[in-house]
């Protein structure tokens, strides 16, 4: 058989059967797209794992107090302190150790006239900054002097301060 007879058969069968062929066509064209749609997410999900990751920096460790059994019962971080400020006083003085910062943390309510919003609370020291690399936008940073008198200070988000102040 030659060349010109098979594509002139092909063509006919082709045109035989139109609903076939526009199906046929229809769902290739659908599983083209729909891998090169789950390449793409793939791909972008990958980026933002790894700029999260970059954020962080490749030298932060994080401490937190291990579980522990008592009496047949496990207990769960929030129920033991088992660091001490003493821990992060000998941890801090390491040689290698540029920036260190206690960090405690629970959950609660900010409120401000009769706007709230849920949120998390961090009780940390002036390095947290430096070591997570925020940057304060508008105001100050509490200080070394702040801490040590207990002052009522805070620093907020831009999500709560959106919530609360608009």
């Amino acid at each position: 058989m030659n060349w010109k007879n098979l594509i002139q058969i092909a063509f006919r069968a082709l045109n035989n059967n139109k609903l076939r062929c526009f199906l046929t066509m229809l769902g290739i064209m659908i599983g083209v797209a729909s891998v090169i749609a789950m390449l793409a997410i793939g791909q972008g999900s990958k980026r933002s794992i790894k700029a999260q990751i970059s954020e962080m920096g490749s030298n932060m460790i994080m401490i937190h107090p291990g579980l522990m059994r008592m009496g047949g019962v496990r207990q769960s971080a929030a129920d033991m302190e088992s660091l001490k400020l003493a821990d992060y006083e000998k941890i801090k003085d390491l040689p290698h150790i540029d920036l260190c910062s206690p960090s405690v943390n629970s959950s609660g309510q900010a409120i401000y006239g009769a706007n709230n919003t849920p949120t998390t609370l961090y009780g940390v020291n002036t390095e947290y900054t430096g070591i997570r690399m925020y940057e304060v936008e508008r105001g100050e940073m509490f200080t070394e002097d702040d801490i040590r008198h207990i002052a009522k200070v805070c620093v907020i988000g831009r999500t709560v301060s959106d919530e609360l102040f608009g």
